[in-house]
């Protein structure tokens, strides 16, 4: 069984700050797709303002596709400095409003730019 898999970057979206896609969007025998979306940062000087950065990037990418934050089934965080969890959570919540989806929570030494604290990915399923 074959798979259609659509891989690229909005055009609505932020751009991506590499040589990567930012969505793969995998459409189900049956109806529906799957939507990944690669490790999101943004710029802020404070973790509070890079996760709403970041959750704010998710969510255009997100709509891109039709979809929305309720569409999220699975969230992977990484944070620089896992005692800041509850500031990252605070603002997680005000996107995340229904019930929560599955979601993973480590702390990484670094991330792909220096100054970042946190990035997130998230995997998103789709109804026709």
């Amino acid at each position: 069984m074959t798979l259609n898999t659509a891989i690229g970057n909005p055009d609505t979206a932020p751009e991506p700050l590499g040589p990567y896609s930012q969505t793969a969007r995998i459409e189900l025998p049956g109806g529906g797709a799957l939507l990944q979306l690669s490790g999101q940062i943004a710029e802020g000087e404070t973790l509070t303002e890079q996760s709403r950065g970041v959750l704010e990037a998710i969510g255009a990418l997100l709509a891109a596709h039709g979809a929305g934050f309720a569409d999220v089934v699975n969230v992977r965080t990484y944070l620089t400095d896992i005692d800041r969890l509850p500031e990252y959570a605070a603002v997680r919540r005000e996107f995340f409003t229904g019930t929560p989806p599955t979601s993973t929570t480590v702390e990484v030494s670094r991330l792909f730019r220096p100054e970042a604290l946190v990035e997130v990915e998230v995997v998103a399923a789709l109804a026709d």
